[in-house]
């Protein structure tokens, strides 16, 4: 009976000691690493109110830019030299990518705007069937219904005629078929490759599920890409038979920029299928494209947080206009001053967002927000249609931006985005032109929540660093 309590008393201290040692091991990261005060405060509190769930998810989803000889190397790419013809109002903005190592914008590229659910769909396909010698797909969500089964069908007859295909899934927005891939089966038998990001075990101690692949890149034969927000599955793209999907955006892509596309993509696929395939020297072909574009990834494969310096920058050099489409808009304190700022200079700074999105803690989050720059006298506008999914922003007449990341604080610091600014100024009014049109079809009417829901959105902006 005596030795029975010894050892209960044994592993009490044990359990006890090793606790303290992980809380401390805990606290300490969180003061070592470098992140914003609101965010440490979020962790801190979280640790002191909740340490034994918070701990271990600390370090499940909590670290973001890792120095480790087992994870993903940083991107590096090709620089050329600037075009001469950028206006010297943007070379600002190109001083501070350049130094956080962001290829240059380049110049002769062709690139289409993609609104349509179905016309995204129908170039989807029409590419697929063009391409003559690869194939790569790389998208956060990819379920497996009607629109994605065409896309495999299409996608397992050109891995037969001997086109290189891969498939690159992020693992926590594929889930459904990371654990159920027999609809890879005909893609797999005709050649086709298929990875996911990351391996959950085949690599249990690099899977870092909070740094999540978020990137749309559909390249084709390196010389074309889509990419946007939209994932693949039906509620994104597909057949014109009367789906409901979610509103989102495309751009089709040809010129020098897509060698950045293709750069990313193969240092993705690398980490996540543990390949070593080298980088192939960028083509030579002239585009006949006449457009500006620079290509701009983020996440912690970036030594620095380029695209978060690069919109805290444009927001203070806009002169007179901020256009916002998210459909998450949880921003950090820079962000939310640096809005507030330029609508007090008189700069027209508009939101528009979902009425409600697809994600109720997502809304709880951005209620306080939402209502601080709506009394700043910010332009908020709600639209009513589908969940609207696209992210863009427009500054002046000076650019364009279109890509995967959202306003929160998850996008822009945690998972891997890429985004493209457009510079030339056909591109900027056909974004303003569908912006216009999201405006038509969106209410502009604020509504208060009840006192309840308002405790709960103020409660859930202290834990807005975590989301």
């Amino acid at each position: 009976m005596e030795a029975h309590s010894l050892a209960q008393i044994l592993l009490t201290y044990t359990v006890i000691i090793l606790s303290g040692i992980l809380v401390f091991s805990a606290i300490s990261h969180i003061l070592y690493q470098k992140r914003s005060p609101a965010s440490m405060i979020s962790w801190l509190l979280a640790v002191f109110f909740l340490p034994i769930i918070t701990v271990p998810l600390y370090f499940l989803i909590g670290i973001r830019k890792r120095a480790s000889k087992q994870m993903k190397s940083f991107v590096t790419f090709e620089h050329t030299n600037h075009p001469n013809n950028i206006e010297s109002q943007r070379l600002p903005l190109l001083q501070i990518l350049k130094k956080d190592g962001i290829p240059p914008a380049t110049s002769g590229n062709s690139y289409k705007l993609i609104t349509s659910d179905t016309e995204a769909f129908e170039t989807m396909l029409q590419e697929i069937e063009q391409s003559r010698q690869s194939i790569d797909l790389c998208t956060y969500v990819f379920t497996y219904d009607q629109t994605t089964k065409t896309i495999l069908d299409a996608l397992s007859r050109k891995a037969a005629e001997g086109v290189k295909v891969r498939l690159l899934l992020d693992l926590v927005g594929s889930w459904s078929v990371y654990f159920r891939q027999g609809c890879f089966k005909t893609l797999r038998s005709a050649g086709g490759e298929v990875a996911f990001f990351v391996p959950l075990f085949q690599k249990p101690f690099q899977s870092y599920v909070n740094l999540r692949n978020h990137r749309k890149i559909y390249l084709f034969d390196r010389t074309k890409v889509l990419s946007g927000g939209m994932n693949l599955s039906n509620e994104y793209m597909g057949k014109d038979d009367g789906s409901k999907r979610w509103k989102d955006i495309l751009y089709l892509l040809e010129g020098p920029a897509v060698y950045n596309f293709y750069t990313v993509f193969i240092n993705d696929w690398n980490y996540a299928t543990e390949a070593s395939e080298a980088i192939q020297p960028q083509s030579m072909a002239k585009s006949k494209g006449e457009n500006i574009v620079q290509v701009i990834p983020s996440g912690p494969d970036i030594p620095r947080d380029a695209l978060y310096e690069a919109l805290l920058s444009t927001i203070y050099g806009a002169k007179e206009r901020i256009w916002i489409v998210t459909p998450y808009f949880v921003p950090d304190e820079n962000l939310m001053k640096a809005l507030i700022i330029a609508r007090h200079r008189d700069i027209d700074v508009k939101l528009i967002t979902p009425k409600e999105s697809d994600h109720l803690i997502a809304d709880l989050g951005r209620g306080a927000y939402m209502r601080e720059i709506y009394e700043a006298g910010v332009d908020v506008r709600f639209y009513e249609g589908e969940m609207l999914h696209a992210k863009a922003i427009l500054i002046d007449m000076t650019g364009g931006m279109i890509g995967s990341v959202n306003l929160d604080n998850r996008s822009l610091f945690l998972n891997y985005e890429i985004v493209t600014f457009a510079y030339s100024e056909t591109l900027i009014e056909q974004i303003e032109n569908w912006m216009l049109e999201l405006m038509e079809h969106s209410d502009k009417e604020l509504l208060y929540p009840s006192k309840t829901r308002e405790a709960l959105e103020n409660i859930m902006k202290v834990f807005t660093p975590l989301l």
